[in-house]
């Protein structure tokens, strides 16, 4: 992989953490699922800053941003779009809705309804929305960034785990640390700063397609078999990671490799993306809010690493 590539990838970072006080590694990992083409799922408690990591990726890029709230009246045609009669020529004209666009925003995403919910599905799997029975592409590059506070228990609609499927890629930001809190203070005692976009829409195209170009020898494909399969063996999983899941676990390694300016998945490739990409397919017998990440991390551990 050229070193163009982890350039571009540095410059967003670097980029970004203008304004989010976060690890370098929570960064990577939301461009991580720009670049595969997948959507992410930021799950953590109110007010670390999910939405303004998700604002500050779309700002860093010159592509169209659009914000979705969620909310319990909120309609599938407030998201798809709809038509609208025109009286002038008497025919009714498609209105797009803000699934429209490069990098959609779906705040609080679990705050509507499963109906609602399900308007994301066919624009989340297939890139494109069918309404009155056309089927309309949607721009590329495309990626939906949903936020879920975990500390919310009244008034939300969980997730089925057909939509959580459909997520790449899910984490959370965390509290800061002791110096971290404080440089928030140092940066919010002014005003936020605004960012100015360092690549387009086409550079992230053509990144996604050079991702296709890493190899995945066959020894680790079969350690990512052995891992999903794992988690539909075990005893304290439920239900355990798709077909589905174990692609998307392949492609994720596959891009890290190229932010490292390789060419080739390595197992230590896999490992690094396998939480974030496993941890919301499974659902675990228990319900302690850590024991999927347990789950996987027990798994990654059991599991052998080909030499």
């Amino acid at each position: 992989m050229n070193k163009e590539f982890s350039q571009r990838v540095q410059a967003i970072v670097d980029n970004i953490r203008l304004v989010v006080v976060a690890s370098p590694e929570v960064i990577k990992m939301s461009l991580l699922g720009l670049l595969c083409q997948g959507h992410i799922l930021l799950d953590d408690f109110p007010g670390v800053g999910k939405t303004l990591l998700a604002k500050a990726l779309a700002q860093s890029l010159q592509a169209n941003f659009k914000r979705i709230q969620f909310t319990p009246d909120l309609l599938p045609t407030d998201i798809t779009g709809s038509s609208i009669y025109n009286p002038s020529d008497g025919n009714f004209k498609f209105m797009p809705g803000p699934i429209f666009a490069n990098i959609v925003l779906a705040d609080e995403i679990n705050r509507s309804s499963p109906r609602t919910q399900s308007a994301l599905l066919e624009a989340m799997g297939e890139g494109c929305v069918t309404f009155d029975g056309i089927t309309r592409p949607l721009p590329k590059p495309f990626l939906v960034i949903a936020t879920r506070n975990l500390a919310e228990m009244h008034g939300i609609f969980p997730l089925p785990q057909s939509q959580l499927d459909r997520f790449l890629l899910s984490f959370g930001i965390g509290y800061p640390k002791l110096e971290e809190e404080v440089e928030i203070l140092e940066r919010h005692e002014h005003g936020e700063v605004s960012l100015n976009p360092v690549l387009t829409a086409d550079d992230i195209a053509a990144m996604q397609e050079q991702i296709y170009l890493v190899e995945v020898a066959r020894p680790v494909k079969e350690y990512i078999a052995n891992i999903v399969a794992e988690t539909r063996a075990s005893a304290e999983i439920a239900i355990g990671v798709s077909p589905r899941g174990a692609v998307f676990l392949q492609r994720a390694a596959q891009t890290r490799a190229a932010m490292e300016e390789r060419n080739f998945v390595t197992p230590d490739d896999v490992k690094a993306v396998s939480p974030a990409v496993l941890r919301h397919r499974i659902l675990t017998r228990s319900s302690a809010l850590d024991s999927p990440a347990k789950c996987i991390e027990a798994i990654l551990s059991t599991v052998p690493v080909p030499l």
